[in-house]
């Protein structure tokens, strides 16, 4: 394996009144005619160990080591290392079918074929065989959209500090009312009195019940609780 300084697509300027008058075939598939992948896979080794980025700083870029004229005469821009792998794979037929094995040293003794100095214009598609690019070059991917930001948890039902006393038949507290007027969520229909007597007791031992608190009828912390955040008694 030839890992030394990369060769050269040899320099020689291939101008566009070249192909001025070149029939354009189209529709030929690359791999009946043209060279094999296991011969371009040879010359891309040789050339530049594979390496579709490589730079040396000799004047001569990416795989195929074109120099930039080469590269400018079979419609490359930009620089050739900074193309994408498929539109190094696509140049590179081009220039073999302008010119045949002759620019690249790495290809002495390779077999030509009839596309060879051919003028006949590539498709991406029919350098697809090539291998090393992966046919069309890729579509630039548009920006991942910015995920919506979390939507903000509603707060938890605020619960009123627990008076610190209970209630039972016959207590009459500004609590009481505050708890009577939380169980109308629920439908008992309180008018807010503030004191106990038999409807709020029935509410109490129905809350009680559905939530599990032994039914004392006795209005507690977890009595009064169950009426903001427990199961509904009916």
């Amino acid at each position: 394996m030839n890992r030394t300084l990369p060769r050269r697509v040899a320099a020689g300027l291939l101008t566009l009144g070249t192909v001025v008058g070149v029939s354009v075939g189209v529709g030929t598939p690359a791999a009946s005619a043209d060279p094999s992948s296991a011969q371009w896979a040879q010359v891309r080794q040789c050339e530049s160990s594979g390496i579709y980025s490589i730079n040396t700083g000799n004047g001569y870029y990416g795989a195929y080591q074109f120099n930039q004229a080469t590269w400018s005469s079979v419609g490359g821009s930009g620089r050739p290392d900074q193309a994408s792998p498929a539109e190094q794979d696509y140049r590179a037929l081009y220039l073999y079918r302008m010119r045949g094995w002759q620019p690249w040293t790495c290809a002495q003794g390779l077999t030509s074929d009839g596309d060879a100095r051919s003028g006949r214009v590539p498709t991406y598609a029919e350098a697809a065989y090539i291998g090393g690019g992966g046919g069309v070059p890729a579509p630039t991917p548009p920006p991942a959209p910015t995920p919506p930001p979390a939507p903000t948890p509603p707060p938890a039902s605020s619960i009123p500090a627990w008076p610190g006393s209970t209630y039972t038949y016959g207590d009459c507290a500004p609590a009481l009312r505050t708890w009577q007027l939380q169980m109308n969520r629920y439908g008992y229909g309180f008018q807010g009195t503030g004191c106990y007597y038999d409807k709020t007791r029935a509410a109490v031992l129905d809350l009680q019940r559905a939530n599990g608190i032994r039914d004392s009828g006795i209005l507690g912390p977890k009595t009064w609780a169950a009426a903001y955040s427990g199961v509904a008694p009916r």
